[in-house]
Formats: structure tokens, sequence, C-alpha cells
């Protein structure tokens, strides 16, 4: 299905910002279906004027459907419906007497032209399915009322409200409930779930005849005099939104201002109760707290191992041997790697980081072994990594950067070791590829070696962790021209967009 930026900019004339009007409608016009009880459609009139394309669609949550197909990318030459062209000539909404038979059943239609600043953007179509009419309780003439109020809004180009940018998928709904104020925000309508969530915020008494401004102000705790911008706020005086809490709840209002005739009427107050919804979210940032308390407490910890495995590596002296002092700061290097991971992740919302930053202070880490003498270059982006990823990923690199430097190069030898990486998408969506390349200019490696069976340790734990853990593929080949080339292929999530 074509998207209404495709139909509006290959079919009609209208620019970007007439664009971004009718975006702002259709991201609000839940809210009139749901009061009419009826479907909509937007149709804007092609480039040359001789037809019509409808560029959305909206089907109600409180009444059977008037469409079952959909109709978004549909033309209808002008003349066909003549309540489209008298709204978008004439500027104003037109009602049909007689409702339309569409597949046996009866369909009361009504054209609500849309203006922007002076002009007719397009025609709402709102069709109403008449086949399961009945009187309407004192909600749905609410409702009725309410809708024609917004109607007359959008014929008059003042909804939706401009510089309200509304989350529909966040915002309460009609069915959430529903309050109706006049113009003093005395409340003249509330709907069951209204009223059962001023309840739960610790009202006694009925809503209808209550000035909801004070009320609400009355019920929300407060230490000092009455909050006057909530009082404002719940009386509906301007189009906002809100959470009050009380009473142990939590109730999310929206207020929106009625002005059918440039005046304003009254306000419509939709109201939710996400008690619920904010106490689960406090748990997740709780958790979150702790999970990054948690990485940061880890961090201080390899910290503090690495420093006592440093202080003994001191200690030991030469008469006892080199080889004991290097392997514990071959240790040292190897906690620190972890201990960069832990870091960043004790920095981020969830257990994904950004190894780039990693990549460069393990590079940097592992350099120290020969200061001044060999160089040590990244190029390309390793992107953002998981952790069960990024964990075993720096381990693997400290240890090739550091067989790199201790055996690539002779004493007192410069050189250049650079890593390569290089981020690819795999045969379907939710695959990737990493391929990371550590190359040195160094002596190359020794005649009849073979990564797959060379005893070295550090050798052993990349391999344990490439094929094991990050289940991909490790290879150490002669590099062109001379030196090493190490290769490694992991499989990763692709990145988000």
């Amino acid at each position: 299905m074509p998207s209404m930026n495709d139909l509006v900019r290959q079919h009609t004339a209208l620019g970007d910002s007439d664009l971004e009007w009718l975006h702002l409608l259709v991201s609000e016009w839940q809210l009139l279906s749901d009061l009419s009880f009826a479907d909509l459609v937007l149709w804007v009139p092609t480039r040359d004027g001789t037809r019509y394309v409808s560029v959305a669609q909206m089907r109600p949550n409180t009444g059977p459907t008037s469409y079952q197909n959909d109709m978004v990318g549909h033309f209808v030459p002008r003349g066909r419906r003549p309540l489209l062209d008298v709204a978008l000539d004439e500027g104003r909404i037109v009602r049909e007497g007689d409702p339309e038979w569409r597949e046996e059943v009866p369909v009361r239609v009504e054209s609500i032209p849309v203006r922007r600043e002076g002009r007719v953007l397009g025609v709402v179509a709102r069709n109403t399915n008449l086949l399961t009419v009945r009187t309407p309780s004192r909600l749905e003439l609410t409702y009725l009322q309410s809708a024609s109020d917004l109607a007359q809004m959008i014929a008059a180009g003042s909804f939706p409200f401009p510089d309200q940018q509304v989350d529909m998928d966040a915002s309460p709904r009609v069915g959430d409930g529903l309050i109706r104020l006049d113009a003093e925000g005395v409340v003249q309508y509330a709907s069951p779930n209204a009223l059962s969530a001023y309840h739960r915020l610790g009202l006694a008494a009925d809503l209808v005849g209550l000035h909801l401004g004070q009320a609400t102000a009355e019920l929300a705790p407060s230490r000092g005099p009455t909050d006057e911008s909530l009082v404002k706020l719940a009386s509906g005086w301007a189009p906002r939104e809100t959470e009050i809490e009380g009473n142990g709840c939590v109730v999310q209002l929206r207020a929106i201002p009625l002005k059918p005739k440039g005046v304003r009427i009254g306000s419509l107050i939709l109201l939710r109760d996400v008690t619920e919804l904010r106490r689960r979210e406090r748990e997740l940032i709780t958790k979150d707290a702790t999970i990054r308390e948690i990485h940061h407490r880890v961090k201080n910890n390899l910290q503090t191992v690495a420093a006592l495995l440093r202080l003994q590596a001191r200690r030991i002296g030469a008469d006892s041997g080199g080889t004991a002092r290097e392997a514990l700061e071959e240790a040292v290097r190897r906690v620190g790697s972890i201990a960069i991971v832990h870091e960043t992740l004790s920095q981020t919302l969830d257990e994904r980081v950004e190894f780039d930053e990693i990549a460069d202070r393990v590079l940097a880490m592992v350099a120290e072994i020969s200061p001044g003498l060999v160089t040590g270059r990244r190029t390309g982006r390793f992107g953002v990594l998981a952790a069960e990823v990024a964990t075993p990923l720096s381990m693997v690199l400290t240890e090739v950067l550091q067989n790199a430097l201790e055996h690539g190069f002779r004493p007192g030898e410069k050189g250049l070791v650079e890593v390569a990486a290089v981020r690819s998408a795999g045969a379907r969506r939710e695959e990737g590829r990493l391929l990371v390349t550590v190359q040195d200019d160094g002596r190359g490696l020794p005649e009849g070696f073979d990564a797959r069976t060379a005893g070295n340790l550090g050798l052993q734990i990349v391999r344990t962790l490439v094929e094991g853990e990050l289940g991909g593929t490790f290879d150490m080949v002669p590099a062109p021209g001379g030196g090493t080339r190490v290769i490694l292929d992991i499989p990763v999530e692709p990145e988000r967009r």
C-alpha cells in the first residue's frame, strides 16, 4: 500500500507544509473517528483537478466499520461524489439526507473540508454504518456532540493544534475515559471509566457538577498552595497533557479545548489510569540502575585484581626469572580488557556497547609493551555490539595484539600494527558478520607454523573464545609483503538504524 507521502507528492499539488498539516490531522483523527462511531477517509484533489485520491483511512474502535476493504490509493472522478465537490468548493460541512447502501449496509455520509490558513486542502469523508443504530445513550450523545464540534474546528482550520505533537500510542483514547466540560470548566458528563479513575484518585462524590480543575488540584498531593497550572489544565483552557498522582494511583490527562465557531464553548478531557504502567516503568528503571551498578562494581573489582597482580609482578625479582613476571603482566592486560567492557556497560542503558572506543583503549593498553617503538592504528568500525560479544572479543583482541607485539618484532625494532574492522549484513535480516583483521609488518611467522595446533596459551584462549563462545572462525597467515595477518570472522546482530 502506498504511503501518504508518496500519494500526495505524486498526484497532488500540495506542498511540504500542507503535507505536514495532513500528517498532523491524521495523527489526531482517531479521536474524531471514535467519537463519531464512523470511518474516516481523507480525499485530496489531484494536480489536474479532475479526480480525488484517498491518501489515508481510519476505522473506529467504538463501532462497526463501513469499509471492509482498504481505500488508500483509490481514485474517484470529480462529479461522482457530489458531497466531496461541495465541501471542497464551498469549504463547508455537507451532510447527505438519505444513506448510501454498500453491500446491503446503510451508510450515512458526511464531508468535512480540511482547512489550513484559509485554503481547503482536501475533504474528510465521514461514513457511519447505520446497521446497528439504536436509541443513543447519554454517553453516545456526548460523543456525537463532541465529534460535531471537532468537525467544525477541522473545517475552520483550528484543529488539529499546530503547536502540539501527540503520540496517539501513549495518549489516552476515547474509550479509556472521557469528560465533557462547559466553558467554565464544570463537568457536564463523565464516562464510567473516567469516573472510576477519579474514584481511584480519592474522589468520593460524583464528577458531574464539579469544577474539574479545582477537584483535580485537591486530589493531587501538594504541600503548598493550590497548583494553578494544574487547575487551568484540568479545566481545559489549553491543549495540554499531564499526569496526576494521588492515593497510590496515576492518571494521565489530555485536555482538548472545543472552539467550533472560534470561541471556546467547553473542553474534552481524555484520561487513562496508567498506575500499573508507571509501576512497571519504575521497576525497569530500578533494574537498569542495578545492572549498571553491578557492572561498575565488577569493573572496580577487576581493576583491584589487576592492581594486585601488577604489585605481585613487581615483587618478583630478576632472580626468580622473567617468565613469571611476564605471565603476571599478561594476566593484568587480560583482566584490564574485561574491565574496560564493564566500565562501558556501566554507562549505558542496555547491554550493548560501542566497541570502537573499547578497541582503541585495548590497542593503547597493549601498546605499552613497546612504548614509542610499535605504532597501533584502527581502521573501519566495529559498531555497537551486545555485551556477550563485546567481552570475549575484547579478550581476543588483547591476546592477538599482545602476541603481535611480543613475537612479531625483534627487541628495539619499530613497526606498525593495524586493526581493521568491517561490518556487513548476512543472508537474512537478523544476521550480520564482523570481519576483524589484525596485521603487523614484523618478521612474520616461523616456518611450518600452524595456528590450529600452536600450543601458545594466548592462541589457545583466542581459539576457544572465537570458535567456542563467539561461533566464529580464526586464522593466522603470512601477510602480503611481510609480517603476520590474523583474521577473525564473527557472527553479530545487524546494527540498529
